[in-house]
């Protein structure tokens, strides 16, 4: 009883946050406006009314979709998303599939072109290949794996710069070392051969 109370409990408040209007958008029956709101891809809601028909998602800064966010929305029928600066590379996959996905009747593709990277701008992204796109990921891979080569190899060069460093210090220190050791010995000798110097009339006196 108490399991079938909780299941209610959560379908009841689940259906109430997946009816709410979305923060930084407006709202009018089952059409959701976000359009001009100036939302990135990071600050884009995370989700929108089960039975929106019509989303408004244009003139904003949007760069990618993230993953699922448009596959609960059965009920579209109409969905604006022109006006961003899609960057068509790995992360335009999932709006690309969605977007091929859709019937011909729904023309939420028009507009929806690349802004970078240079290679691919204009091009609508509904009309991309995956190689595309994937080169345009490898791109990107290169130049952080070439980054990091270049790092490595700075801090190879560090370390042996240091090394050298420490072998010349030692070799300097092992030097003075030695010279200071010569010096002494030869102090030493210097002050037991002026002893005898000095002890030597003191014999031959007392002859």
């Amino acid at each position: 009883m108490n399991g079938l109370l909780l299941l209610c409990l959560l379908l009841l408040f689940g259906g109430q946050r997946s009816s709410a209007c979305p923060h930084l958008c407006s709202c009018h029956g089952t059409q959701v406006n976000c359009s001009s709101r100036s939302l990135t891809s990071s600050s884009l809601p995370t989700s929108f009314p089960t039975e929106t028909t019509e989303l408004g998602l244009h003139n904003n800064l949007l760069t990618s979709l993230p993953n699922g966010l448009l596959d609960d929305l059965t009920s579209l029928h109409s969905v604006s998303l022109h006006g961003n600066p899609w960057v068509c590379d790995c992360g335009v996959l999932y709006l690309r599939a969605w977007l091929l996905r859709q019937p011909a009747t729904l023309t939420s593709h028009q507009g929806v072109n690349c802004s970078s990277p240079p290679g691919l701008r204009g091009r609508l992204v509904v009309y991309l290949t995956e190689e595309e796109l994937l080169d345009s990921c490898h791109y990107w891979y290169c130049d952080l794996a070439l980054t990091s080569q270049v790092c490595l190899f700075v801090f190879v060069a560090v370390q042996a710069a240091l090394l050298v460093a420490l072998i010349v210090f030692l070799r300097r220190f092992e030097r003075l070392s030695k010279e200071a050791r010569r010096t002494t010995e030869e102090s030493f000798t210097t002050g037991e051969g002026l002893r005898e110097n000095e002890y030597s009339p003191l014999k031959d006196s007392r002859f």
